[in-house]
């Protein structure tokens, strides 16, 4: 996966302390209109939940639809990163008194212009108080230039100039990218939101224009030329409504950021949203595909970061895959000598590192302590103090790269063994009956052929997969060994019942290469189905088959991993025998906790030896009723594996097992995250085994994994220098060679709050919380849980209101412009079925869901808590643009339309029970709703241009994720439909989760008893 070094283009790395201010952080603000609320109470007295008015009798036209947070844009590369001075908030957009069930709505910035995006200096401009007792209109502070300014100088009024200017689109949002004539992206300035109060009390009202204000905010995010004199810059109104949605929030950044490379060569930029497409160029940090922070600007003392409660993390996703435009590490070779590092605390020479002494000797970035460079890598200093050979070498130029380590990074001082995999079939009663048994060999049998075959270019196993020793065991009260030496004639089955002590019977014959026995394995597969096909054993063993993949791995010291297929509780009498301890009375009780808690402790001592070894352990369960997830579960979380769960398996199956077996995949991993003085990593989540504070052992690290790091401060941080942090792993690669892959990441450091809220990332922070929340539930009642978690975005929100935003009413909510979709988010996982589950979700369902969180990246916990939902109607099949998402509400969805909604897991296809003729036939190939068949999960291959086009989409759907999505037809008013609703997370749901509207209520009465 490394590629040969060739010199990129060098990186600029701006001066760090020159930079003039940012412009204020933008505020969403929701504000009433100046009517009546028919009799309501005003905002300040609004009940929760039922605190919002839903009398209005016309329903407002369908806003456009909705999607994650925007972030302030970054500087380009040639201009000064972000500067640490005091700046006074922007204008506001305010959320305040009631709001109608159904119509939750987000302001959104605009795309950059060409006019300049802030006010001169002096005192605020006015504004005219709203007539609603108790609200007031925001007040527009003091703004400072910004650094991106590229438009022509502000008049002494305040007014950008308007020469020229062309008329404003009919509707913002949907314009194309911004004109030639338009500078760099600015920070956004916020926009005031239309009222939320009834349809009536909003109807076609228009905002009067403010004595003393310019013609409205100028914004970052929605294409177009500056409003007229005399017009307000206000978002789109259909009926006197705004729009602005987590949809709208996705299509913006996509507009602002998708059309330009991402490069990293700026200390502290905010990435484009996971939802963009866009090409990452490493000119000195880690990719986003790498790495993803929950603040890209963190404050310079511990006080500071306690105050705004805003987490300060990375998900780190070491071995992720890059999109085909994007060049992999590249490996550097520097002999026996090893790579080079700082003498006191180790981290690895990277663009950090400050070359001194003409060479001689270069300072840490991290610990600043100064280290002799060794004869072999002097290298001579140009004019500005770099190396002239920086651009040469990836370590010193480039964000990611990986060294070849010398044997003194290998176990034992020994250059490791190719590891194997070892295939462990689960044969009781369940198994065959079910036909696992069956489909397992009968897809193992496919892929040794695919490992076989000579041409491996047009297969999808990569060549490193023609070293793999082979392995199989099959198992239900007793262990089968086979014997699948080239040699024989038939494989021979060898029993070990001694399940209490177990070993492996046999060394030669077990562990073999698949293409010089294909033979015997195929015969092996094709014999045991009919071998087990009339079992009457009913119990099966779990620990000792585990023990058994485990001590075959080292008596051929090697690493690998375990493929175990297993169907049922473990009670047979062996270690690690299990009870039915399933008890759905504990649900909602401080008990609660113990369901998600393995019932023995024989597993974590089990999977403490499986990393020692390097053995990983991959499950996938076919259960047909309890099997206890959380504790079969252990060992493949520990070990850094996967766990698949199935109910109707076999296209399903099919596709995860054959990606398992071939993607990209490092054996007996170390990892270590080191960072600059002031602070340091203290908390981690995700699948691995820590045996101190500071090392992060994955027995096994693919492509898909992630560990998410929590920082604290220890000591003060500088505004000039920020923070640096290094990730290292230390890996074996599928062809047995030892590497260290190394990740570098800066961000910037601020003094004042406005600054950190400025530069935050709304779905990491997410992504965050979900997995500390899931991990809380371990060891605390799940009430407290969801209470911490409301609480903390609570301060969150009120810190920023208080410190940050400009005097106005209680009640109004306001929010900042990169967290605006905090409060739908964080909804979504409080909704989710792990901490508030519906009566027919199973405890292992729950135990299944919260392991599977806690490796998830950015991207796939955006879609996974907040599903995408698209109008497939309005697909254009001349375009490969998809259509643009709705919101994930029931009352989105058309009886004439139909809808794919997928959520890293499964594709759902929604048919509208007056679905166009046209459009059914084409997808289905029957005009008739009636004839539509809920139960498959493919479609039909038609010979017409919609259908291919849909086929397309769902492939590429599938393409994204980890794990292959099923699909799932969902007629209206059908059975099914209750599952589907169950994704529509917008909507107040069956198990009592509120809806986006009733929660953003209670968050605003939490936000203001913290004010009070």
């Amino acid at each position: 996966m490394s590629a040969p070094y060739t010199p990129a283009a060098p990186p600029t790395f701006p001066p760090t302390s020159t930079a003039p201010s940012q412009p204020p952080p933008t505020e969403a603000v929701a504000q009433p209109p100046p009517q009546s609320y028919y009799g309501a109470p005003p905002p300040a007295q609004l009940p929760f939940p039922n605190a919002f008015s839903s009398t209005g009798p016309t329903q407002p036209q369908a806003p456009p639809p909705v999607s994650p947070q925007s972030f302030p844009q970054a500087p380009p590369v040639s201009q000064p990163p972000f500067s640490t001075a005091q700046v006074p908030p922007g204008p506001t957009q305010s959320y305040g008194g009631p709001l109608p069930p159904t119509q939750p709505s987000f302001s959104r910035p605009l795309l950059p212009t060409s006019q300049p995006s802030t006010f001169p200096a002096g005192p605020p401009p006015t504004s005219t108080p709203s007539q609603l007792p108790g609200v007031m209109q925001p007040q527009p502070p003091v703004s400072q230039p910004s650094p991106y300014h590229s438009g022509p100088p502000l008049t002494s009024t305040g007014f950008p100039p308007q020469v020229g200017a062309p008329p404003r689109p009919p509707f913002a949002g949907m314009q194309g990218p911004p004109m030639a004539s338009q500078g760099p992206p600015m920070a956004s300035q916020g926009l005031p939101l239309a009222s939320q109060g009834s349809p009536m009390a909003q109807a076609n009202h228009v905002p009067p224009t403010q004595p003393g204000m310019p013609p409205g905010p100028i914004n970052a995010s929605l294409s177009g030329p500056p409003p007229q004199p005399g017009m307000q810059g206000y978002p789109p109104q259909q009926n006197g409504w705004c729009f602005f949605t987590q949809i709208q929030v996705i299509e913006d950044d996509k507009a602002n950021k998708g059309s330009e490379p991402f490069t990293t060569g700026v200390r502290g930029q905010a990435p484009p949203l996971v939802t963009t497409k866009f090409q990452v160029k490493d000119q000195g940090n880690a990719s986003p595909r790498y790495i993803r922070c929950t603040a890209y600007n963190i404050p310079c003392n511990s006080d500071m970061a306690k105050q705004s409660q805003v987490p300060l993390a990375a998900v780190i996703k070491p071995l992720a895959p890059l999109p085909p435009d994007e060049t992999p590490p590249y490996l550097v070779d520097h002999g026996e000598s090893g790579p080079i590092r700082c003498n006191r605390c180790k981290a690895y020479m990277c663009p950090y590192m400050q070359f001194i002494e003409g060479g001689r000797r270069f300072q840490c970035g991290f610990c600043s302590c100064v280290t002799e460079v060794p004869p072999h890598y002097f290298q001579h200093l140009d004019h500005t103090g770099k190396r002239v050979d920086c651009y040469d070498r990836p370590e010193l130029s480039m964000g990611s790269y990986e060294f070849t380590a010398t044997v003194d990074y290998c176990k034992n001082n020994k250059i490791p063994q190719p590891p194997a995999f070892i295939f462990l079939i689960d044969v009781s009663y369940n198994a065959v009956k079910n036909g696992m048994v069956g489909i397992v060999c009968q897809e193992l049998k496919t892929l040794s052929s695919l490992i076989h075959q000579k041409n491996t270019e047009n297969s999808f196993i990569s060549v490193e997969r023609l070293f793999f020793a082979f392995g199989f065991v099959t198992y239900n009260k007793v262990l089968h060994f086979y014997n699948v030496k080239a040699s024989l004639a038939q494989p021979q089955m060898m029993v070990v019942s001694d399940v209490a002590d177990m070993f492996v019977p046999l060394l030669d014959g077990f562990l073999v290469n698949v293409s010089e026995s294909r033979v015997v394995i195929e015969s092996l597969l094709d014999q045991i189905p009919e071998m087990f096909a009339d079992t009457r054993e009913t119990e099966s063993v779990f620990g000792p088959v585990i023990q058994a993949g485990l001590e075959a791995l080292k008596a051929a010291d090697c690493a690998g991993k375990l493929f175990v297929f297993h169907s049922s509780l473990p009670i047979a009498e062996a270690p690690g025998k299990l009870k039915n301890r399933e008890d759905k009375k504990l649900v909602g009780t401080d008990k609660e906790k113990s369901l998600f808690q393995p019932q023995v402790s024989f597993y974590n001592t089990l999977a403490k030896e499986c990393v020692a070894q390097g053995c990983c352990v991959d499950l996938f369960l076919f259960p047909n009723q309890y099997v206890d997830v959380a504790t079969l579960g252990v060992v493949p979380t520990s070990t850094s594996g996967s766990i698949y769960k199935y109910t109707y398996f076999q296209e399903r199956f099919l596709n995860d097992l054959r990606r398992d077996v071939q993607k990209q995949v490092g054996f007996d991993a170390l990892m270590r995250v080191r960072t600059s003085t002031g602070i340091r990593a203290t908390d981690f989540f995700g699948s691995f085994y820590m045996s101190n504070t500071t090392d992060v052992e994955l027995a096994g690290l693919d492509c898909d994994k992630t560990v998410t790091v929590e920082f604290r401060h220890d000591d003060k941080l500088s505004e000039e220098t920020g923070a640096l942090m290094q990730c290292a792993v230390l890996y074996t690669s599928c062809s047995g060679q030892r590497r260290l892959r190394i990740h570098n990441m800066a961000v910037n450091c601020c003094s004042q709050l406005a600054d950190l809220y400025r530069n935050c990332e709304t779905d990491t922070i997410i992504n965050f919380f979900a997995k500390y929340a899931y991990r809380s539930v371990l060891c605390s009642p799940i009430k407290n849980v969801r209470d911490s978690l409301v609480n903390q975005c609570a301060q969150i929100l009120a810190c920023y209101r208080k410190n940050c935003a400009s005097p106005s009413s209680a009640g109004q909510l306001i929010l900042p412009e990169c967290m605006k979709l905090l409060p739908v988010y964080l909804n979504c996982v409080l909704k989710s079925d792990v901490l508030q589950p519906g009566a027919d979700v199973s405890l292992d369902d729950r135990a299944y869901l919260r392991q599977l969180v806690s490796t998830l990246d950015v991207s796939e916990s955006h879609v996974f808590f907040y599903p995408r939902l698209l109008p497939l109607q309005k697909v254009d099949v001349m375009s490969m643009s998809l259509p643009v998402a709705v919101r994930n509400s029931e009352e989105r969805l058309s009886r004439g339309g139909v809808y794919l909604l997928e959520n890293g897991l499964n594709i759902f296809l929604w048919v509208g029970v007056n679905a166009q003729q046209e459009l059914l036939q084409n997808i289905f190939g029957t005009p008739a709703f009636g004839q539509i068949d809920p139960n498959m999960t493919s479609l039909p291959a038609l010979d017409n241009p919609f259908s291919k086009r849909l086929r397309e989409i769902i492939e590429s759907f599938r393409a994204q994720r980890s794990r292959y999505m099923k699909l799932m037809v969902v007629k209206q008013e059908d059975k099914l439909e209750l599952i589907f609703k169950h994704f529509l997370v917008e909507d107040k749901s069956n198990n009592g989760g509120a809806s986006y509207v009733d929660f953003l209520c209670h968050m605003h009465k939490e936000i203001r008893q913290l004010l009070s």
